[in-house]
């Protein structure tokens, strides 16, 4: 473990673990995480349970507190510019339910040395009896519209076991505050130019019963909805025209270069 967490240092990655009303597996997750690093940023989006009893718990890792739920998409964004005030590159942000394995950690990091300016999405299996139907479908959903908006084809889009490069991140814009931040990121990373790949990782689904969920289905389904409309709009408007004009010009320059070089200019007498 020694390893991993000089890697950690080495490379400036914290994680960024978002958490409202989860008190039930925060303590789990915190401890699984501590196992690599104590590089810890938790942000608790106004919970009402006994999350703030347990991160009490845990001096060595910093905390953002707000009094209400912002959302989702907000904490992320907060715990983003935590990461960069703290001197962090990058951010890997893990669920505090529960779903995710800590012990996937080490597979970001291998990735990180051969791609230090990428997006990377931990994509689950989502083949596998336990995921719930409306996860798979609003997944494929996802995928789909990722892939017209920026042209990449992911496997799963929605999975909130990340790496992001902060510093890169804080140079751009974002708009949304919910879950839908989590798409919204990922479409203008790419319009910004970075790569956006995707590691395999384990993923949890306990019974139907014992799932805890802050999802509304048609509220947030909503939201996503617009925003796709929202980035689809602007892709075919600007980002695809934008795409096209960069590749004719690099062409044309490179046709410049192959003539200029093959008939080189005569010295003026």
């Amino acid at each position: 473990m020694t390893q991993v967490t000089d890697i950690f240092r080495q490379y400036k990655v914290c994680v960024l673990i978002p958490t409202y009303n989860n008190a039930q597996t925060l303590d789990q997750v915190l401890q699984g995480v501590l196992a690599y690093t104590d590089q810890v940023i938790v942000v608790n989006d106004g919970a009402t349970d006994t999350t703030p009893d347990i991160l009490a718990g845990y001096p060595q890792i910093a905390v953002v507190h707000f009094v209400q739920n912002r959302g989702k998409g907000y904490a992320l964004r907060q715990g983003f510019e935590k990461a960069v005030a703290m001197g962090y590159d990058y951010a890997i942000t893990i669920d505090s339910d529960g779903q995710h394995y800590p012990d996937d950690l080490p597979v970001f990091l291998e990735a990180l040395e051969k791609n230090p300016e990428a997006i990377m999405i931990g994509a689950r299996n989502m083949e596998q009896s336990s995921v719930p139907r409306k996860s798979s479908f609003g997944n494929k959903f996802s995928n789909f519209w990722f892939r017209v908006e920026t042209g990449i084809v992911m496997e799963d889009t929605q999975s909130g076991y990340r790496l992001y490069p902060v510093q890169k991140l804080s140079k751009l814009s974002f708009i949304t505050r919910k879950y839908e931040f989590e798409i919204e990121v990922l479409v203008r990373g790419a319009w910004a130019g970075l790569d956006v790949i995707q590691v395999p990782v384990r993923v949890f689904y306990p019974e139907k019963e014992k799932r805890i969920s802050h999802f509304r289905p048609f509220r947030d389904f909503t939201r996503i909805s617009i925003l796709n409309t929202f980035l689809v709009t602007i892709a075919f408007l600007y980002i695809k025209p934008r795409d096209l004009f960069r590749r004719l010009k690099k062409k044309i320059s490179g046709r410049s270069s192959m003539i200029s070089s093959t008939f080189p200019a005569r010295p003026i007498l």
